[in-house]
């Protein structure tokens, strides 16, 4: 019988080692890459992005553009330039690059048109700024930034957004820039699946269900996050927003709190999914406020905001900077072009799930 019992204990004794140690694996598994302290991430759109359908000539193509734009924000930081600086020259990378959905290479409304929204978040003082539906600044983040630097205001849209750039001194394209081949033909491919179904946008249903079909399978937006070296966050966001989209049809990626939010007290966030859920959700400050409020870790928060756009039918994911340098990428997609530096300069970046 004390044979038995001992037997007995060694067993139960193997299965709550074995536990633990999964669940330490499983920790490790998802802090190990977001331990050392970094101070810059991006992101560059979350979807259905499956390697299976992804040639290795693209992948590389991602990946380069990726690289690109963590270096150029790293070495505005490494020169002592703001986490501001460092943002708006990131993402001003990936804007100019079409194979991200803002900027040159912005997806197309409904009407053939193509409408950015942009913003960027000063995590010391608090300032933000804006634009929404603009269609002839070749860099929408900068006009974010004159917004919030040169007026009193923090959102400004469509044409008066636009005149306001032009008498700020930002460059001024004809709206033929942005258009590229792929893009346009994802409208037509969106214009015939409506042609064949009538209901309404993305299949979204006020009465509340929700139907995914005639969902852009990329949630083209991109984002930068940064930690400077005089301990300020700052993010921003800028985004072609989703083919097809109609009725002048606005996303999170402009609003403060729901898209892009920054606090040095807290952390620093830019998010990339379907905008209706991250709006409805107030994302980017609802992770800041369960840091601040309930101790959350940056990991955490991040998680659990996720999970809430999730529970609502929502997709997409996020990048977040915490005040130490601590990063999280959550996301409930099948991908999400990503990529982070520490502050000694190493470069990660992934695409898959």
């Amino acid at each position: 019988m004390k044979t038995f019992s001992l037997l007995r204990s060694a067993a139960w004794l193997l299965v709550i080692c074995s536990s633990l140690q999964a669940r330490a694996n499983t920790a490790y598994a998802d802090d190990s890459t977001h331990q050392e302290k970094y101070v810059l991430v991006i992101h560059g759109g979350a979807g259905t992005i499956l390697k299976k359908n992804m040639t290795a000539q693209k992948e590389a193509a991602y990946k380069a553009g990726l690289e690109e734009a963590l270096k150029t924000g790293y070495n505005a930081l490494q020169a002592g330039k703001s986490s501001l600086d460092a943002v708006e020259a990131t993402i001003r990378v990936l804007e100019d690059n079409p194979l991200f959905n803002a900027g040159k290479g912005a997806v197309f409304t409904h009407d053939g048109r193509n409408e950015m929204d942009a913003a960027i978040m000063n995590g010391k003082t608090l300032e933000a700024g804006s634009v929404a539906g603009v269609s002839t600044i070749r860099n929408p983040i900068s006009a974010a930034r004159a917004v919030m630097e040169k007026s009193e205001h923090v959102m400004m849209a469509g044409r008066g957004a636009e005149q306001f750039a032009k008498e700020a001194g930002l460059e001024i394209v004809d709206p033929s820039y942005f258009r590229t081949e792929e893009r346009w033909e994802g409208l037509q491919k969106a214009l015939k699946a409506d042609s064949m179904k009538s209901r309404l946008d993305h299949s979204y249903q006020p009465a509340g269900k929700l139907g995914v079909e005639n969902i852009d399978n990329k949630f083209g937006t991109v984002g930068c996050v940064a930690l400077d070296k005089a301990g300020n966050l700052a993010a921003g966001t800028s985004t072609g927003g989703m083919t097809n989209k109609k009725y002048g049809r606005i996303g999170d990626a402009p609003i403060i709190g729901a898209g892009t939010y920054a606090n040095n007290n807290t952390v620093a966030v830019s998010c990339t999914g379907w905008g209706e859920f991250f709006i409805r959700s107030v994302v980017a400050y609802d992770l800041s406020a369960l840091m601040a409020y309930k101790g959350l870790t940056v990991q955490e928060a991040g998680k659990a905001v996720i999970e809430k756009v999730g529970t609502l039918g929502g997709n997409g994911g996020l990048i977040a900077l915490d005040k130490n340098g601590r990063a999280a990428l959550p996301f409930n997609t099948e991908g999400m072009y990503r990529g982070m530096v520490t502050a000694e300069g190493k470069i990660t970046i992934e695409i898959y799930k």
